[in-house]
């Protein structure tokens, strides 16, 4: 087992997200529930964060990425998306919860990261 040098945060959508996801497609009748979506939650690494006060100051920095991500995994082109991705959707669309700690207990495989970003290389880095 080993102890990342990471915390973690899981995002759960709220109902307001699924009334979005529900109002993609007008046509069909197939709703997806608060219960559903949540089932196959997102969880993110993210830098060790000591305190909620810390996690803040991070979803303050980042928070357009995440709900970027968590939208573009309901619907593709962002021409769909609410008109503005404020801290505001943010907050109506998602909840957060911290892991402070993290740990790997996979001894066969290592750790492997895969770019999903065409842009980013694993340093973090733009390509120009």
């Amino acid at each position: 087992m080993k102890m990342l040098n990471r915390s973690a945060i899981n995002i759960k959508l709220k109902q307001p997200f699924v009334d979005w996801i529900n109002g993609l497609d007008d046509e069909s009748d197939d709703l997806v529930t608060l219960a559903e979506v949540n089932q196959e939650a997102t969880t993110y690494l993210v830098p060790e964060l000591e305190d909620g006060e810390d996690l803040q100051v991070f979803l303050e920095e980042r928070y357009v990425d995440l709900l970027e991500n968590e939208l573009l995994s309901w619907e593709e082109d962002p021409a769909y998306w609410p008109e503005e991705l404020s801290r505001e959707v943010f907050e109506a669309f998602i909840q957060v919860e911290l892991s402070f700690m993290v740990f790997d207990l996979d001894d066969q495989a290592p750790l492997l990261a895969q770019v999903i970003d065409e842009d980013d290389d694993l340093d973090g880095e733009t390509e120009e």
